[in-house]
């Protein structure tokens, strides 16, 4: 296809090709060269000019197919525009040539049709410039008309369409004429060319005036006409030209009509034709005269809807302004309508009026009106509704008989209730809860009028006013217990009127429905109130025949309504049910026998009406209880439905018509609740009573097609002009059957859905019920049942097998025989039937047998019944069982299929034999591959030559392609020669598919172009197909826009920036069709166009489609187009009802200044009063819309946190405009915006992202202001977004969310004025005094789970605002640049003013406790295991009732973990010291106990649970809970009292170590370990001390007692040795034996790549094991120092082994870590040795051993076996020097231990390393001042060594800081020696340091010259002889004496040191008298 790519046609390869091959490449070339015109240079364009007419020329006499036809004309006239256009007279001339030919062969169609085609994109690409031609070729078009056949007469209608468009107002002249012509087309046989007329006529009306003047009544009638035996799109193209016409004709757009005479029509008038068409239909007068006399109704329910599709497309057309200004008017008239009596003569017309009126208000009111209009327009029905009731009112009590009231009145009034009261509950349930201000007015009075209509005679109306208390219940939920409450009390004050029971049980039924949709629910107590209602109605409803069926009725209602709020509350009354049950039904089958021979046809029917409504409530259970279904349960049903299922046969012999409809009714019942039953309830003697059911049911069996036609019920009339998407219109049956309306069944208006149900009539229902029935109960039944049922049925719908022979024979005779049936539905279902019959028999050769039937069949058939029915069952066997899986089956089929495709005579074949074709295609995978070829060329064969009025042959050739997209997948992306035309192939018929008229088609184009984008998106050009698909975005039709959205999500996966780009570049032309969004895709982009379109759908499926969508591309893009993106965000949720930006703006700019200033001024109440501007691209978004803009926001935040750049929360670094920080005031706004809305789901979404920005900015500091958060600017907005949230009528949900956030606030330490601290604290504290008031006052609107939920919340924002006022003042983390104790935070703020956080809290701290304690022990009731609720309290907890407990254990689960952190907290403030109030009813230590064993249990509980893996702040809530309460004495001495405890807390904490990663879960939990750990000590040293006043033995008690044995699982100090082992060997495996070799790396790897919280973890591990020792008895301290001095010295190993190449921190980043942890290890070390146990006489031989051994191992680091050994001597010399010190002598002094301990000193004297020799010298220092016994060895050995060093400082000066540090501290170490010598012997080694110091000194020369090290060093010497000297004065003065060198030496230093200080003396008095005092700045570079 590639040489078809050229500006001319290559005709050598076009000739080389074959026939079908040729027309695929021309094509092609036709597709590149409408694109490549536009784009290529125009010279070139005349250049080629005449050889490209000649060459279309040769293909348009070259009969062309009609994809080929239209391309080719478009290419034709597009040549001319941008060419030469002189010429194109003599391309017109030929066309009109061709048109004029006399030859009708069928060959030569194609090429007149071209011709026809040619001519009419010719006119409307050149316009006038053909004018000259126009009338002849027009007059020759409309003569052709008058022969042509229905393709003829189609194309030349959309031709004559393209040369009105072209001509425009030039056309003047043949106005008349064309209108003429098309008049006829209109009401012509073939549907295309009724809409190819529709549209030539809508073409002709914007210059043809009489149309909608003149013409007006003629061209209704037309229409009418039209309308009669139409089709969908007949009615979508006529209802346009109709609607659009009465539009114009009550508003016209030209000004020339004016100065024609013509006059304007009124509404009133458009309105008069269109009541007579929907009345009288499209007959003349005489005709609907007859038809009246009669007593006949001639219009056809086409026509209606036809007609209420145009009353939509005209209001439409007019747009909402004109809507919102007359709809008054037109609510009278639309009102007028349902109410006349021709409209409503049967109760199937009543219903079809009343559902085609309900659809224009909803399809009007509810799409092209905002917020503020809608709640206008429901002002008005109210007042209509509210008249229409007065008006029957006045009529019923009127006392003349004469003027009262008839029942046609009554049945008129009825029909117009039922419209108005739908439409309203419509609005209000849209609406939501920004209709609160309907129910607040009282000029309306909503309620009261809706609630009146409930008294109405007529059943309907009752139903619908129902029906509209439930949608306000759902839109409000606050009024549904209000609602129930009113209902209630009216129900027994008017329990003898029928009406009231009636109405007001359906009120309560409806009401309880609306729960469903609530999850605030209903308070509990109202189950029992409805409870209570039914009980009486049905015990009394035997009292008063003439109500008895109402008040039967209502109490099952009542009952089936009740078993909607779920099984919590059911539960409670289902014993009272079963008995209701039990008295509704005989006890037994005999007694049965006895009842049927009593009673009259009245008291049955009263009966069956009864026990119908008793199975109703069973079906409710059954439904909404599965739960309760318990064994005992259901057999306690089975008698009842016994009865039920018996009394069926018995009653119909009986008393037949008599009582046939409540029987029909009776019969419904139990077909719907056996079909819902367990299967094993129909085995057994159940089955003889199914068998007499079913033997009475034959016929409705008979008749069961009928009911399949609910699936031919053609949905979605979706029209949409302009910036309107009506909502789909269910089409009526065509049976007499009529729609459904909620009359047929009352019990359905509480099931759960959005819209008002559409029950159908009981015939129709009992069909339906009775073969869904069969398909559950056949397979349980016995064999000679099933073949009695196999007579009348044909499928099964369960893989169960049939039985013997016997049953199969007839189920197969019916099904072959009715596929052959003239009925297709009978077909489809016949083919389903033989196939799942195929398939329950599982036998092959009968599966062979069947298929090779059709095989014969079709061969041999010539008939369109038989073929169809029979190629469709080939298809269907292949299905479900593979039936033709081998290849030569599957070869044959598919031939046949082939065959049969190309059945030009027959489309209907064609069209079913493809169908099946492709559902082989489907199933038959890579089997299918060897016909994939043939496939493609059949496919592209039909789509090239099948006509277009043939449209369900191209929905099946899309079905094909899409098919063997699938069969192909991945194989798709192949680069061989083959894969490539399949491709192209596959991107030409798409191109086809994509070009087609129909809707369905076009929509499986680009299905397909999603799958092949999906398997190879390399080879599909988004900038061709992004542009096609926004430009039907906004299709009238809803399947074409479900496609594009689904491609778009698709797309927008992977390229949303590509897709982005190709929308914005759409052409502007192509933009003007997107004028129904009322944006266009260059202002907002793809994603705005996106917005717009969301907010005009109702489709879920479509919706949600679109969400995804711009949720990927926000993905994608989102922090790239931040700004765009935000602002996007900001216009949608600016573009509420009445265009309120500015107003908001003004109140947020007024706010964000209040935070700037000083001052004690509130937000001022004038701001929500700024005036009201338009702003920004849309206008009037619904709420839901903005809801998910605000979702958005919260996404674009979370996205720049886990995605972005560091810079979007940082503002320092944050220098550009597309960082998320810059745009801090913007996200602000927008969730000020939202928090403060009139929609509750708003503002939850609003509070949510005030949430998400508070947690994300609040530690972001303000670089212009050290000190500041950038935050503190918004405080007064903030404090303003929570305040509405706390209001007495705000929903629970919206003040539990703001309660939230106010924690989060005040928590986030943004808040820096108390001001503003005290106005969120007052929030806080109101909703406080709110929970204080717990049960006694109880909310009477909402569940009782939702003060739970309320109150919960409240003191979960309590305690997390506990956690920074009750956490010590050290432990406070502070804000930047200040100290963590800030004055906020104490209790005198100084210059703030007032007191301080913790003084405004408190007041409320004893309440919060209360509150904290009592929540808690409501937790931990609410954890216990199942077999503990008995135990439970009857009435609940504190914050929770019994029967609610369901509901609540959610809220808390939430709540807990902040409240046990903050009462621990509280409790450590406290110090558990209880007040005297409290100790009355139990003593402080009994309080104290049941307070820590709370929390410590519901801690344990928590930490222990498997499932608490994803609460790792639970976690972290329940350790520092625990962490708080052993900071406090009381707690800590009762858990180191009682060991199991203890030992039972470590095992957990040992568990949560193993099990969770987190670094700061580690450490708390290695912080609780040593709080236990230190809890244990301080219990030994309790008992130690009392030990020691009685028996003076004290250091004997400690675990391990005598023998020293420590038991697992039960020893405290094993535990700890575990969880100490677990840590270590986890960061450092090495000092696992098992583990020494593993190499190293990763985590647990060398010591130098440990993290800092590792770091942190194995310091906390080693302290804990230090404190080991002290809390054993001494044996039992023997007994562990082996394992605890293994893994100090092995740490000890680990640490000092440096790697290679590194020095003493020459490592990389682990270097820096390990200050902390060697640290650690010394310290630990320094305990272990420093133990009182080391020195206990019981054990002190065996730790000097265990010790010794010790220190040999630590002496033997500095021996290690590698080759190059680098350790790090400073730590081993500190250790070493640890030893020294704190351990007893008989460790240290044994040899060759101390021998070998002198030598390592030794060997450090001698480090080249300064820092080495520094730290040696400072630890001998150390050494030397130790005990004579370990000082002395030291001071002989290392005393030389020492001075020898020294006196070599003279030859070799310092030269770094290093050095001299060195020095010194020899110094130090030698003056140390000195004076641990004896008096006798220092003067003699004074003699030897002042020598050592006087070397240190410079002469004068010398001194000037030196580095500064060596004169440092001079100083220092200096200074230490004139300490020294005068301390030992006789050796100073001998040593001068005799040395005279020396003495010189010092007296020059001395002198210098002297002339240097006089000299800084006179350098800092001479400045101070002469230079200024101020010091003028010269140098300013």
């Amino acid at each position: 296809m590639e040489r078809a790519h050229s500006l001319l046609l290559n005709e050598e390869a076009c000739s080389q090709l074959g026939e079908h091959q040729r027309a695929e490449f021309v094509f092609e070339w036709l597709r590149f060269l409408k694109k490549l015109l536009p784009a290529a240079d125009r010279a070139d364009v005349k250049k080629n000019q005449k050889c490209l007419v000649e060459q279309l020329t040769v293909i348009l006499i070259g009969s062309p197919g009609p994809p080929t036809r239209w391309l080719l004309a478009h290419c034709l006239a597009l040549l001319y525009r941008l060419g030469d256009s002189l010429t194109s007279s003599l391309t017109v001339d030929r066309c009109n040539d061709i048109i004029r030919s006399k030859d009708d062969s069928p060959s030569y169609l194609p090429t007149r049709l071209a011709a026809i085609a040619c001519l009419g994109a010719l006119y409307e690409q050149l316009g006038r410039l053909l004018v000259n031609t126009f009338k002849e070729t027009l007059a020759n078009l409309l003569k052709a008309m008058k022969s042509a056949e229905s393709q003829g007469r189609y194309e030349i209608m959309l031709s004559v369409e393209k040369i009105l468009r072209g001509l425009g107002v030039s056309a003047v002249p043949c106005h008349r004429d064309i209108y003429k012509a098309t008049r006829a087309c209109l009401t012509d046989r073939s549907m295309a060319v009724r809409c190819a007329a529709a549209k030539c006529l809508l073409e002709l009306q914007r210059e043809a005036v009489f149309l909608w003047t003149s013409e007006l009544e003629n061209v209704a009638t037309l229409c009418f006409r039209a309308f009669e035996g139409s089709n969908y799109d007949v009615r979508v193209a006529i209802s346009k030209l109709l609607g659009t016409l009465l539009a114009t004709a009550v508003e016209p757009k030209q000004p020339t009509a004016h100065r024609q005479g013509s006059r304007r029509s009124s509404l009133e008038e458009v309105m008069d034709l269109m009541t007579g068409g929907f009345l009288r239909g499209g007959a003349g007068f005489l005709r609907a005269s007859g038809d009246k006399l009669k007593g006949t109704s001639s219009v056809s329910k086409d026509i209606r809807i036809g007609i209420t599709q145009s009353c939509v497309v005209f209001v439409s057309c007019l747009g909402g302004v004109w809507l919102e200004a007359n709809f008054s008017a037109l609510l009278v008239l639309l009102m007028e309508l349902v109410s006349h009596t021709r409209a409503t003569q049967t109760p199937a017309d009543a219903v079809c009026c009343r559902r085609c009126i309900s659809f224009i208000l909803r399809a009007t009111l509810g799409s092209l009106l905002g917020e503020k209009a809608q709640i206008a327009a429901a002002k008005e029905i109210c007042l209509a509704i509210g008249k229409q009731k007065r008006a029957v009112d006045a009529a019923m009590c009127d006392g003349n008989v004469e003027t009262r009231v008839t029942t046609t009145d009554v049945a008129a009034s009825q029909h117009v209730l039922v419209c108005a009261l739908l439409e309203l509950g419509s609005l209000v349930q849209g609406l939501a809860s920004t209709a609160a201000s309907l129910l607040t007015d009282t000029s309306t009075a909503l309620l009261d009028t809706v609630v009146s209509v409930l008294l109405h005679p007529s059943v309907s109306a009752r139903l619908a006013a129902a029906w509209c208390l439930r949608c306000v219940a759902v839109a409000l939920p606050s009024q549904g217990a209000v609602l129930l409450d009113r209902c209630a009390e009216r129900l027994n004050a008017l329990k003898s009127c029928p009406e009231a029971v009636a109405g007001y049980s359906s009120a309560i039924a409806a009401l309880l429905g609306a729960v469903q949709h609530c999850p605030l629910g209903i308070p509990h107590t109202k189950g029992n109130v409805v409870m209570g209602l039914a009980e009486d109605l049905l015990r009394s409803a035997t009292q008063n025949s003439r109500i008895s069926m109402q008040r039967t009725q209502a109490g099952w209602l009542l009952l089936s309504s009740l078993n909607t709020l779920g099984p919590a509350v059911v539960e409670h009354h289902l014993p009272r049910m079963l008995v209701l049950w039990r008295c509704a039904f005989p006890p037994s089958i005999r007694d049965l026998d006895m009842e049927l021979r009593r009673g009259d046809h009245f008291t049955w029917q009263v009966t069956l009406e009864g026990r119908a409504g008793a199975l109703c409530a069973m079906k409710s259970l059954v439904i909404h209880c599965r739960d309760l279904l318990t064994d005992d349960v259901i057999g306690r049903l089975l008698t009842p439905l016994a009865c039920a299922v018996a009394l069926v046969p018995t009653l119909i012999k009986s008393y037949g018509n008599l009582i046939k409809n409540t029987s029909v009714v009776f019969r419904l019942r139990v077909y719907e609740i056996l079909a819902l039953l367990p299967s094993k309830t129909y085995e057994g003697e159940s089955s003889f009573q199914c068998k007499q059911t079913f033997r009475i049911e034959m016929q409705p069996f008979k008749r069961s097609a009928l009911c399949v036609r609910r699936e031919r019920s053609v949905c979605v009339c979706v029209w949409r002009p302009r910036c309107v998407t009506l909502l789909c219109l269910l089409q009526l049956q065509g049976s007499s059957v009529g729609g459904g309306t909620l009359e047929y069944d009352p019990f359905t208006i509480c099931v759960k859905c959005q819209d008002v149900p559409a029950p159908l009539p009981p015939p129709a229902a009992l069909t339906t019920a009775a073969i869904q029935l069969f398909g559950v109960i056949f397979p349980h039944i016995i064999v000679p049942l099933r073949y009695t049922l196999t007579h009348t049925h044909s499928l099964c719908s369960s893989r169960v097998g049939l039985g013997p022979e016997e049953v199969r024979k007839p189920a197969l005779g019916l099904l072959v025989g009715a596929l052959e049936s003239s009925n297709p539905l009978l077909r489809c279902m016949a083919a389903e039937g033989l196939s799942r019959l195929v398939q329950v028999v599982n036998d092959p050769a009968f599966t062979v047998s069947m298929t090779l039937v059709s095989f014969d069949k079709l061969k041999t058939a010539r008939d369109a019944v038989t073929r169809t029915g029979h190629a469709l069952a080939l298809g269907s066997l292949y299905r479900y069982v593979g039936g033709i899986s081998s290849p030569q089956h599957l070869s044959a089929c598919v031939g046949i299929l082939f065959t049969l495709s190309q059945d030009s005579t027959s489309p209907e074949v064609q069209r079913w034999a493809l169908h099946s074709l492709s559902m082989v295609m489907d199933l038959a995978g890579p089997l299918y591959h060897g016909h994939v070829e043939a496939s493609f060329t059949l496919v592209l064969r039909l789509l090239l030559s099948i006509p277009p009025t043939h449209v369900e042959v191209h929905q099946s050739l899309g079905r094909c392609l899409n098919a063997l997209l699938t069969t192909l997948g991945p194989d798709l992306q192949g680069e061989g020669q083959s894969v490539s035309a399949l491709r192209t192939s596959c991107l030409v018929g798409c191109a086809v598919m994509q070009d087609s008229p129909d809707c369905l088609v076009e929509a499986q184009a680009i299905s397909c172009l999603q799958q092949l984008h999906m398997f190879a998106p390399r080879h599909v050009n988004l900038a061709s197909l992004v542009p096609s698909l926004c430009v039907n975005l906004c299709s009238s039709y809803l399947s074409l826009r479900r496609a594009v959205v689904a491609c778009l999500r698709q797309l927008a996966q992977k390229e949303a920036l590509e897709v982005s780009e190709h929308a914005v570049a759409l052409p502007h032309c192509d933009q003007c069709l997107l004028s129904s969004t009322d944006v266009t895709i260059k202002e907002v982009g793809l994603e705005g166009a996106l917005f717009s379109l969301l907010d005009r759908e109702s489709d879920p499926r479509l919706c949600q489609d679109i969400q995804e969508t711009l949720v990927h591309m926000m993905s994608s893009i989102a922090t790239g187009k931040l700004a765009h993106w935000l602002k996007l965000c900001k216009d949608v949720l600016s573009a509420s009802a009445g265009g309120c930006d500015v107003k908001w703006k003004r109140r947020f700019s007024f706010l964000t200044s209040i935070s700037r200033e000083d001052g004690e001024r509130d937000d001022d109440a004038s701001v929500f009063h700024a005036k009201s501007e338009s702003s920004g691209p849309f206008t009037n978004l619904r709420w839901s819309t903005r809801v998910f803009a605000v979702e958005c926001v919260c996404r674009i935040i979370s996205q720049c946190e886990s995605h972005g750049h560091p810079a979007h929360f940082d503002m320092a670094l944050a220098q550009e405009h597309h960082f998320l920080v810059l745009h801090l005031a913007d996200l602000i706004r927008m969730a000020f915006m939202a928090a403060t809305d009139h929609s509750d789901k708003l503002r939850l979404s609003g509070l949510q992202t005030l949430l998400v920005i508070i947690r994300k900015f609040a530690a972001i500091p303000e670089p212009e202001f050290p000190g500041h958060v950038i935050l503190e600017q918004y405080q007064a907005n903030v404090g303003a977004a929570l305040r509405p949230a706390f209001t007495a009528d705000a929903p629970p949900d919206v003040t539990a969310k703001a309660c939230q956030v106010c924690s989060a606030w005040i928590a986030s330490g943004v808040v820096s004025d108390l001001r503003d601290l005290r106005r969120v604290h007052q929030l806080l504290a109101s909703s406080l005094v709110k929970v204080q008031a717990g049960k006694e006052v109880p909310s009477q609107l909402y569940n009782e789970g939702t003060s739970t939920m309320e109150t919960l919340a409240v003191l979960k924002a309590w305690a997390e605002v506990s956690h920074c006022w009750l956490i010590p003042v050290p432990a406070r983390p502070g804000r930047q640049g200040e100290q963590a104790g800030s004055p906020l935070l104490e209790e005198d703020c100084g210059g703030v003013g007032g007191p301080g956080l913790l003084t405004l809290v408190q007041t409320d701290l004893a309440t919060l406790s209360r509150l904290w304690l009592a929540a808690l022990q409501d937790y931990v009731l609410l954890t216990l295991p199942q077999d503990y609720s008995a135990q439970l309290p009857a009435t609940g907890g504190t914050f929770y009732t019994a029967e609610t407990a369901e509901q609540a254990r959610p809220h808390y689960c939430s709540s807990w973990a902040p409240i046990l952190h903050a009462t621990a907290l509280w409790l450590n403030s406290t110090g558990f010291i209880m007040s005297t109030s409290l100790a009355s009813v139990k003593s402080p230590e009994d309080i104290s106990s049941d307070r820590l064993h709370l929390i410590l249990g519901i801690s344990v509980e928590f930490l222990c649970s498997p499932h608490s893996h994803d609460q790792m702040e639970n976690i972290s809530s329940c350790l520092q809970a625990l962490q708080a309460l052993l900071e406090v004495s009381w707690p800590r001495s009762k858990v180191g009292n009682d060991q199991v405890l203890s030992v039972e807390l470590l095992s957990v904490l040992h568990r949560l170590i193993v099990t969770r990663e987190a670094p700061g879960v580690q450490l708390a939990v290695l912080e609780l370990v040593r709080q236990v750990v230190c809890a244990a000590q301080e219990h030994v040293k309790e008992r130690r001390h009392s030990a020691e006043g009685e028996c003076g033995a004290g250091t004997l008690f400690g675990e391990g007692r005598d023998t020293g044995g420590l038991v697992p699982g039960r020893s405290l100090v094993f535990g700890a040795l575990q969880l100490c082992l677990c840590v270590l060997v986890r960061k450092l495996p090495q000092l696992s034996p098992k583990l020494a070799g593993s190499p190293r790396g990763g985590q647990g790897g060398s010591a130098w790549s440990l993290s800092d919280s590792d770091c942190r973890q194995v310091a906390a591990a080693l302290a804990i094991l230090s404190d080991l020792p002290a809390i054993c008895s001494p044996d039992g301290s023997v007994s562990i120092l082996p394992t605890v001095m293994y893994l100090l010295m092995g740490v000890l190993r680990e640490l000092v082994q440096q790697p290679c190449g590194g020095g003493a921190g020459g490592s990389s980043g682990g270097g820096e870590a390990l200050d902390l942890v060697v640290p650690a290890a010394l310290q630990a070390l320094r305990s272990v040795l420093s133990s009182p146990m080391s020195r206990s006489e019981k054990c002190r031989g065996a730790w000097a051993h265990l010790l010794r051994c010790a220190l040999n191992t630590l002496l033997d680091f500095w021996d290690s076996g590698t080759p190059n050994p680098a350790v790090d001597e400073v730590s081993l010399l500190t250790a070493l020097t640890i030893f020294l010190l704190t351990a007893s002598p008989e460790v240290t002094t044994a040899q060759p231990l101390q021998t070998r301990c002198i030598d390592k000193f030794k060997a450090s004297l001698e480090s080249k390393d300064p820092v080495v020799l520094s730290r040696s010298y400072q630890l001998l220092m150390s050494v030397f001042q130790s005990k004579t016994g370990v000082a002395v060895p030291f001071i002989q050995g290392l005393g030389s060594c020492v001075v020898g060093h020294l006196q070599g400082v003279e030859r070799r000066r310092p030269q770094s800081s290093k050095e001299l540090q060195a020095i010194q501290d020899g110094v130090r170490a030698l003056e140390a020696l000195v004076f641990a010598a004896d008096e006798t012997h220092r003067p003699q080694l004074v003699a030897i340091l002042l020598p050592i110091l006087i070397s240190f000194l410079l002469d004068e020369n010398a001194l000037s010259s030196a580095p500064a090290p060596a004169r440092t060093l001079h100083e220092s010497a200096l200074q230490d002889l004139m300490r020294i000297g005068p301390q030992h004065s006789s050796v100073f003065k001998a040593l001068m004496a005799s040395s005279p060198h020396m003495k010189a030496r010092v007296e020059a230093a001395v002198k210098g040191n002297q002339e240097s200080v006089n000299a800084k003396t006179t350098q800092l008095q001479v400045p101070s008298k002469t230079s200024p005092s101020i010091q003028l700045k010269t140098n300013f570079l």
